[in-house]
């Protein structure tokens, strides 16, 4: 065995150890916010899945566990206010992925996920944030995970709003191919769409 394979198999078992420590982080957001309580497994779960569609690392899928963590230096009043943010608000919201990237850089373990958190909420079109990155500057990380969320944000009920259809989903989708989300990601996820529908439904048994 190399020296590489067994520095990588130390720091991929490493990974999983911490595994329960992120849920509990996360499980504190979700105290925080009732409103998207789950909201991160849910994300990670369809980021595993879309991996494993795409032939890429599944190890992808703590940085979607990790990606709303900077929510946690967020107001309780902005983030469970009913109706829609006002303009300073939504500034205030904006900042929870720079509040997260920053979090998980005083980890050297979890350091390597900060960018992907950093930039899931920046658009393949450039008009996302914090940063205003374009297509394929934006990394592979981010782009899979802005997917993913956008999914469980529609087919979720949220305090603004009721759940969306699957169809409206889909075609959400499929109308922000090359604006919102990566076209070859997103068009990997219309492809298999009923894996997704399968989770959401199974999701909301439990």
């Amino acid at each position: 065995m190399s020296r590489h394979t067994r520095k990588y198999q130390c720091k991929k078992s490493a990974l999983l150890e911490y595994h329960e420590i992120i849920e509990c982080i996360m499980t504190a957001l979700d105290a925080k916010s009732p409103y998207t309580a789950g909201h991160s497994k849910s994300v990670s779960d369809m980021v595993e899945i879309l991996c494993r569609l795409l032939g890429l690392n599944r190890m992808m899928h703590i940085a979607a566990h990790l990606h709303d963590i900077g929510k946690i230096g967020i107001d309780d009043a902005v983030l469970n206010k009913e109706g829609k943010l006002d303009g300073r608000e939504w500034e205030m919201m904006k900042t929870h992925p720079q509040i997260g990237a920053n979090i998980l850089d005083k980890s050297h373990l979890l350091a390597p996920f900060s960018k992907i958190v950093l930039h899931h909420h920046e658009r393949f079109d450039d008009k996302g944030y914090s940063y205003g990155l374009k297509g394929k500057e934006i990394p592979l990380g981010s782009r899979i995970i802005a997917l993913c969320d956008s999914i469980d944000a529609m087919s979720s009920k949220r305090n603004y709003r009721d759940i969306q259809s699957f169809d409206f989903c889909y075609h959400e989708i499929e109308k922000n191919l090359g604006k919102m989300y990566d076209p070859q990601i997103g068009q990997a996820v219309l492809d298999h769409w009923p894996l997704f529908e399968q989770y959401i439904l199974k999701s909301r048994e439990k």
